[in-house]
């Protein structure tokens, strides 16, 4: 999350399947068993509130779409316009706040974070927030496509680097330090 997001289709950094890891195949429904000529079938993406301790009204990320425990993770966020604060920012022009893309950017870092066996029942929590920039405005009725690669993990901090699209065109990129509170 902290230097030059790794740029493929539309500049989001994307899974790299290194084999290490990684779980699910891109699809929420896989279930372990057997696959296509007696391969292992990849397993089921964990939904974001099995493994996050964010609850609505405050979790944002929708759908994890790939993850590598500890390294790397992407998911979405469908906005359907019937979140709270666009009828406050801004009325009669509804319009996503940065602070919220930037959210669900460590919340989905987070999830990569504590897929990792070593972390799990951790809680991440924001040490900081560096070089946020927004680049278009997202609105109601639109998909936020969000990728996190975590460039440091240690046992009680790390620190990693997000973008946001909108269908391909970046929204906004963040990099991000957290600190990881044992149970």
């Amino acid at each position: 999350m902290t230097s030059g997001p790794r740029e493929a289709g539309g500049g989001a950094p994307q899974p790299e399947d290194s084999g290490r890891g990684r779980v699910g195949s891109g699809s929420p429904s896989a279930s372990p068993g057997v696959g296509i000529a007696g391969t292992p079938a990849p397993r089921r993406l964990p939904a974001p509130a099995e493994v996050l301790p964010h609850r609505p009204p405050f979790l944002f990320v929708d759908e994890v779409t790939a993850i590598e425990p500890g390294v790397r993770a992407t998911g979405l966020w469908h906005l359907s316009g019937d979140e709270a604060f666009f009828a406050g920012h801004f009325p009669g022009r509804p319009t996503l706040p940065g602070v919220l893309m930037v959210e669900a950017l460590a919340q989905l870092g987070g999830l990569a974070v504590l897929a990792e066996p070593r972390f799990a029942g951790y809680l991440p929590l924001f040490g900081g927030i560096d070089k946020a920039r927004f680049r278009r405005q997202v609105v109601p009725g639109e998909t936020l496509e969000l990728a996190v690669e975590l460039d440091q993990l240690g046992s009680t901090a790390g620190r990693g680097r997000g973008t946001a699209s909108v269908e391909g065109k970046v929204a906004a990129t963040a990099s991000m330090l957290f600190v990881l509170v044992h149970p």
